[in-house]
């Protein structure tokens, strides 16, 4: 007998798939204005386009997990990015108003490393249990 396996979607796994959809996103955005970004933000076009990859493969890595890892996990890893994305952010931002040049490299070198570590992270997870709640089918 085959059994039907219902695939749940919930807010949480939405939330995720958001979270590696933006990033994906922000790759594009570094990548295709590597220049006028880096020159805005004082860093080099070369270290905008590997921040852009490697937001790439960790957002394509988030999204392609997201239904074999447990929210829970994700949920620890996206407030551990977010909460470095944040100090980054504020120390390249306190940098800078100090007339600091390395404000917006410590800020892009972050958004190079942790994606990537984010995603190590999520494939070194142990993947989610599944539960046998599904009924047979019973169809002829």
């Amino acid at each position: 007998m085959a059994q039907v396996v219902a695939s749940r979607v919930t807010r949480q796994t939405v939330g995720a798939i958001a979270d590696g959809a933006f990033k994906v996103l922000l790759a594009a955005v570094c990548i295709a204005g590597a220049a006028p970004l880096g020159r805005l933000l004082g860093t080099p076009a070369w270290l905008m386009v590997a921040s852009g990859v490697a937001l790439l493969i960790g957002g394509g890595i988030e999204i392609r997990y997201t239904r074999s890892r447990s929210m829970r996990t994700y949920t620890q890893l996206m407030i551990a990015y977010d909460s470095g994305w944040v100090l980054t952010a504020l120390t390249g931002f306190l940098m800078a108003r100090q007339g600091s040049t390395v404000g917006g490299e410590v800020w892009m070198g972050y958004q190079t490393a942790a994606p990537i570590a984010f995603a190590a992270l999520l494939i070194a997870a142990a993947p989610m249990r599944r539960t046998s709640g599904a009924q047979p089918d019973t169809s002829p």
